[in-house]
């Protein structure tokens, strides 16, 4: 049961991954769109994103991470600093996820105020997130 649990851990994992790689590059490219008809196919795009994809790839990645852990113990989870910083990670990834959800309301309302580099400054943090988590779940350091 653990090994299911973790391939379908790591596969939404991997597709919320994915949007939180792409959202901010959809942000770049509508901060750069001049035509009206432009941005509303950006807003649509944007939204499906972040509600169809990334949002229900998040919830799955929490539980089947949770029902990991479940099966594991609590008694193991406090005596494993590793699994601990990463749930830190994880927290820090969803407070990302919803800071992004607040910038599709911002652009549904047409109320950037951003530029196109700040967008690609942001784009890069969760490429951090995911370093350190691969890293100590590969190598679990004591």
């Amino acid at each position: 049961m653990y090994l299911w649990l973790k391939a379908l851990h790591i596969i939404s994992m991997v597709t919320w991954f994915a949007g939180l790689f792409y959202l901010p590059r959809l942000f770049v490219y509508h901060t750069l769109t001049q035509d009206a008809p432009g941005r509303e196919r950006f807003k649509v795009m944007e939204r499906k994103l972040y509600r169809g994809i990334m949002t229900p790839s998040a919830l799955l990645t929490v539980l089947f991470g949770a029902a990991m852990l479940w099966l594991m113990g609590s008694d193991w989870l406090w005596q494993t600093q590793w699994v601990q910083i990463k749930l830190v990670l994880v927290g820090v990834l969803l407070v990302y996820h919803a800071y992004l959800g607040s910038l599709v309301g911002v652009f549904d309302r047409d109320a950037n105020r951003s530029g196109h580099v700040f967008y690609r400054w942001i784009n890069e943090f969760p490429v951090l997130i995911l370093i350190a988590a691969v890293i100590l779940a590969v190598l679990k350091p004591a």
